[in-house]
């Protein structure tokens, strides 16, 4: 009982904490933590890594808003903001395209570069399927540039003109061909030197063609994203 009685007596005399310092030590600590997430920050600004910028900048607004440091990084978090949106585009983008090298047996390689066009379309009343747009480099063959059809077929025998819109341009005619083969899905892009060019400087384009189910349909290509080092055969 006695001993009780001193550990309380002693725990009375504890002086009480003082508000205001307990603050201030919190106010200190919060404020190293902000300048800790800041120059985090600032190390991704300067690398050009700017989802991991703007990650480091959404905690720091988040957690320490009114921090000397969230108040430092402002403008450069906007930006950063901005720039992680581009950067994310520009990686969807990129990965629409697919690339295949190919040995071929009587030597050489094959090099295309192909991507899915933006919406699926109903080429034959069986409902939307798949569109692709190819550009292929072989070592027989050459150069050519075509559209694949899941399903239905081109009506295209004989040569015929498809319309090619770039970007918000107005649409123009460009000479095409389907392969003389029951088996073929495919129709030429005749002028594949042309299509290529207007692809690497194009954002999008569309491809209105003509179908045997009858009417034409649109194709719409998201092609901004496309490597053109991975075809370097193409100029």
């Amino acid at each position: 009982m006695l001993l009780l009685a001193v550990t309380l007596a002693l725990a009375a005399c504890k002086p009480a904490e003082d508000p205001k310092a307990a603050a201030a030590a919190k106010a200190a600590t919060d404020e190293k933590a902000a300048e800790d997430m800041a120059k985090s920050f600032e190390a991704a600004v300067a690398l050009n890594k700017w989802d991991v910028a703007r990650a480091h900048g959404d905690v720091l607004t988040a957690q320490y808003p009114n921090s000397q440091a969230a108040a430092r990084i402002k403008a450069q978090y906007e930006v950063a903001k901005v720039e992680a949106v581009k950067a994310l585009e520009t990686r969807r983008l990129a990965a629409l395209w697919s690339y295949q090298t190919q040995p071929v047996l009587s030597g050489g390689e094959q090099r295309s570069a192909a991507l899915y066009a933006k919406d699926h379309i109903d080429t034959d009343g069986g409902g939307p399927r798949e569109v692709r747009l190819i550009f292929r480099d072989h070592p027989e063959w050459g150069r050519s540039s075509y559209l694949v059809l899941q399903a239905g077929d081109f009506d295209c025998y004989g040569g015929c003109k498809v319309k090619l819109k770039i970007d918000d341009a107005a649409p123009k005619p460009v000479a095409a061909s389907r392969p003389k083969t029951d088996e073929a899905t495919a129709m030429f892009i005749e002028d594949e030197r042309m299509l290529w060019r207007t692809v690497r400087g194009a954002k999008t384009i569309a491809i209105e063609f003509p179908v045997k189910a009858g009417g034409t349909r649109t194709a719409v290509f998201e092609v901004g994203g496309l490597d053109a080092s991975q075809m370097p055969g193409w100029k």
